[in-house]
């Protein structure tokens, strides 16, 4: 059986293996938020980034890409994606909603406690952070805009990530 596999920050604009179908997708239950350390991509061990996970929220859903890895391939991918994820992120797998059905899919998960997380602060405490932080995949600041950027082009609406990224640019100017 092919591999779906739920893409909700870097993943939505920047998926990085082969994939055989790419469809949007939303993931019931949980809310995205930018309370996770990145000490190996968007950041450094000493000054790590802020990038997103997901909290559970009972009422809340996560838009983001669902994308379908063929089976002979996703040992492979799934192997890069546990080394890509390694900071704190665990996998999961969960019932995940696409048009007209629901899939099996596996998520990238960073559970509140882990050696990563930096969890919730004021919107401009992020923000500063945010724009400050750099590491071995770049500034912080363009992960957080592009992720904003992807998902408005999919005409999604998600208020933490656009708030936080005007903060950013605001910082910018």
């Amino acid at each position: 059986m092919d591999a779906w596999i739920f893409g909700y920050g870097s993943l939505v604009w920047r998926p990085d293996m082969p994939v055989l179908e790419r469809v949007p997708a939303r993931l019931p239950g949980f809310a995205r938020r930018f309370w996770q350390g990145s000490p190996d991509h968007r950041g450094t061990p000493q000054a790590p980034g802020r990038v997103v996970t997901l909290i559970d929220d009972p009422q809340g859903a996560v838009d983001g890409v669902l994308y379908r890895v063929e089976r002979s391939v996703a040992d492979e991918v799934l192997a890069k994606l546990d080394h890509r994820e390694k900071a704190g992120y665990q996998r999961l797998s969960r019932s995940i909603e696409v048009p007209g059905r629901q899939v099996q899919g596996l998520v990238y998960y960073a559970a509140e406690g882990n050696p990563s997380w930096l969890g919730p602060a004021p919107l401009e405490v992020m923000a500063s952070h945010i724009h400050r932080s750099v590491g071995p995949s770049g500034s912080n600041r363009a992960y957080l805009l592009r992720l904003d950027e992807a998902l408005r082009s999919m005409a999604v609406v998600d208020e933490h990530v656009a708030e936080l990224a005007a903060a950013v640019r605001a910082l910018a100017r």
